[in-house]
């Protein structure tokens, strides 16, 4: 039986420069959006406290969400470029993963405690400054567009950067929120107005957190991605030239951007092909972004030179 090995881990130059904006570096827009974020996140804490708002507290806790997953976009961009050592071999891009794992846990707990705030504050509301709220939700609104607006150009290009836009821009909208809220306690004096915004604002945590927290420990679990569709990649695979069946199928995440792939192919003649299997990952890498390809050749013989009778277990 003749059988080849080809790892396509590090060779993908055509896959990695057909993408105009893979290459696109955002660590200056990373940079920005994170210190713009934490501004106001402060921001929002100080003036919270001040005007009795928990909108604005709640708020905080959106936005402290939005800076850790900028800065979990940003490290991922830098975990995956870590070079593969002799017992890290491949990487510390796994890393990432266990980072989102721990900020959907961490948000989740943040909403938690407003929420058993937001309770207590309907048996006794205080008063809000509603002026204020308005003031600091009108800046929120400008700081996550501005954000949002940084990572516009790569959008397309690359999941992470188009997570943080998103992210962003749905932020903006909360901010408004907070606005509207505001407005009506100027104008109406209804001070339960304030508790009910926070619980909407944590509803919306709670549904961006909840996919977060899904799409993690599913990482986690080695589960194939979301966007890649594992009948498809065997169809791809069962295709090639000469291949007649497709076996031990394995496709898993290695960080929130890497995915791996390993396989084995039944093919007759089991010929040592380069081209092939160079050809096989390459088109692995463009039409499904798995750019960590490991393919076995078999010839699907029954017979095995190493089948034997099983050891005795003592």
């Amino acid at each position: 039986m003749s059988e080849y090995e080809e790892e396509h881990s590090h060779n993908e130059p055509d896959s990695a420069h057909s993408d105009p904006h893979a290459r696109k570096d955002f660590r200056t827009a990373f940079a920005i959006g994170t210190a713009l974020n934490v501004a106001y996140v402060i921001a929002q804490i100080v003036f919270g406290i001040v005007a009795h708002s928990l909108a604005l507290l709640a708020d905080a806790g959106h936005n402290f969400g939005d800076v850790l997953g900028l800065l979990l976009a940003w490290g991922a961009s830098y975990l995956v470029k870590t070079r593969p050592t002799t017992r890290r071999t491949y990487g510390l891009g796994r890393s990432s993963i266990l980072a989102a794992l721990a900020n959907a846990v961490l948000l989740l707990i943040v909403v938690g405690a407003i929420t058993w705030e937001a309770i207590r504050r309907f048996n006794s509301p205080g008063e809000v400054g509603g002026k204020t709220v308005m003031i600091v939700a009108a800046v929120g609104i400008v700081i996550n567009a501005a954000t949002a607006m940084l990572f516009f150009s790569g959008r397309k290009g690359d999941l992470n950067v188009k997570g943080a836009f998103l992210h962003m821009a749905a932020d903006a909208a909360v901010s408004a929120g907070v606005v509207v809220a505001g407005m009506i306690i100027v104008f109406t004096g209804w001070r339960w107005i304030d508790p009910v915004t926070s619980l909407a604002i944590n509803a919306v945590i709670v549904w961006g957190t909840w996919g977060l927290l899904r799409d993690s420990l599913a990482m986690a679990l080695d589960v194939v991605p979301s966007n890649v569709d594992p009948a498809t990649v065997r169809k791809y695979l069962e295709a090639q030239p000469g291949v007649t069946a497709v076996h031990d199928l394995h496709i898993w995440p290695l960080s929130t951007t890497e995915i791996a792939l390993s396989a084995h192919l039944v093919k007759p003649d089991a010929e040592i092909d380069d081209e092939m299997l160079a050809c096989v990952c390459d088109g692995l890498a463009r039409r499904f972004g798995i750019r960590h390809a490991t393919i076995q050749l078999e010839l699907g013989d029954s017979a095995h030179p190493c089948r034997q009778e099983p050891d005795h277990v003592v």
